[in-house]
C-alpha cells in the first residue's frame, strides 16, 4: 500500500474561485481494494492513479481545475490495459464540492457522484449529515445519547439531508433500528462548522461511527478531514495516494447521489 500523503488547502475559497472540490470515498464493506484512474479530458492535469483505496476510507478535500473528468476503477494490482471495473465520467463546476463514493454491495456497486452542500450554517449552529456504510446494521437509528434525534431509520447506502443541530459537545449514539448494540462517539461540534457522521462496520464487530469536518468557519474552507474533539479523536482514514502535479490532486471513485434540502435545526 502506498504512503499516505495528507494534503493542507491554504487556498481561501475566493482564491480558489476557478476550481472545484472533491473527495474519495470507499464505502462498500465487501468490495476489496481497488485502484483508481483519473483523466481530465481536457487535458487540465496529468492522469493520475490512486493505488490501493479500500473500505472505511474518507479523503481531505482536494483541489481540481474545472472541467470534466473520466474516472475508471480496477481491482488492485490489475494492470492499466485491463478492462476496468466501472466507469464514469465527472463535472468539476467552479466553486463546487463533491463526495464520490462506492457505496453498497459488491454486487451492486456502481460510480455516482455527490455534490456536497457546504454552505456554512450560522454562527450559533452545526450542520451535519449521516453517511450510512454499515451492512451488519442495514437501518440506524443516529443522535444524542441524551435522546435528541439527528436521523432515524437510515438504511444501509444512503446519505441524509444535512441537518442543523446545536453546537458544543455532544455523544453521538448510532443504534440498530429496532434494538441491538449501540455505540457512542463523544465529540464536539463547532458554531458554524458542516460536517459528515460515517458510520462504518468495526472489523472487531460493530460499528464504528466516525466524524469528518467537511467545512468550517474559521480556517481554510473545505476541509474534508477526520474531527477531533473531547474523546472523539480519531486517525485519517488511509487514503493511500501519488500526487503528480503541486497543489492540485484528484481522487473519484463510486457512490450515491442524493438530494440536499434543508431541515428543521435539533435542539
Amino acid at each position: 500500500m502506498a504512503a499516505l500523503a495528507t494534503v493542507v488547502l491554504s487556498a481561501t475559497p475566493a482564491q480558489a474561485a476557478g476550481d472545484g472540490y472533491v473527495r474519495l470515498a470507499h464505502l462498500s464493506p465487501d468490495t476489496p481494494a481497488v485502484d483508481v484512474y483519473l483523466k481530465s479530458d481536457s487535458g487540465a492535469m496529468k492522469d493520475q492513479k490512486f493505488d490501493g483505496v479500500a473500505y472505511g476510507a474518507l479523503s481531505d478535500y482536494l483541489r481540481l481545475p474545472t472541467g470534466t473528468y473520466s474516472v475508471a476503477m480496477r481491482k488492485t494490482g490489475a494492470a492499466a490495459s485491463t478492462p476496468p471495473v466501472l466507469t464514469t465520467q465527472v463535472t468539476v463546476d467552479k466553486g463546487a464540492a463533491y463526495t464520490v463514493a462506492g457505496v453498497g454491495r459488491y454486487a451492486d456497486l456502481g460510480l455516482r457522484v455527490l455534490k456536497d452542500d457546504l454552505k456554512l450554517p450560522d454562527a450559533g449552529d452545526s450542520k451535519i449529515r449521516i453517511i450510512q456504510a454499515s451492512v451488519k446494521a442495514p437501518v440506524l437509528d443516529v443522535g444524542g445519547a441524551n435522546g435528541k434525534s439527528i436521523a432515524d431509520g437510515v438504511q444501509f447506502a444512503t446519505t441524509t439531508t444535512y441537518r442543523e443541530v446545536n453546537p458544543g459537545k455532544w455523544t453521538v449514539r448510532v443504534k440498530p433500528s429496532g434494538g441491538g448494540q449501540t455505540s457512542d462517539l463523544p465529540c464536539t461540534l463547532g458554531a458554524g462548522n458542516v460536517y459528515s457522521l460515517l458510520v462504518l462496520d468495526d472489523k472487531n464487530g460493530g460499528l464504528k461511527p466516525e466524524l469528518h469536518i467537511d467545512a468550517a468557519r474559521q480556517g481554510t474552507v473545505p476541509q474534508g478531514g477526520v474531527a477531533t474533539g473531547v474523546g472523539g479523536s480519531q486517525p485519517h482514514s488511509q487514503l493511500p495516494m501519488a500526487l503528480g502535479l503541486a497543489g492540485l490532486a484528484a481522487v473519484l471513485t463510486g457512490g450515491v447521489l442524493v438530494a440536499i434540502r434543508r431541515r428543521p435545526r435539533v435542539s
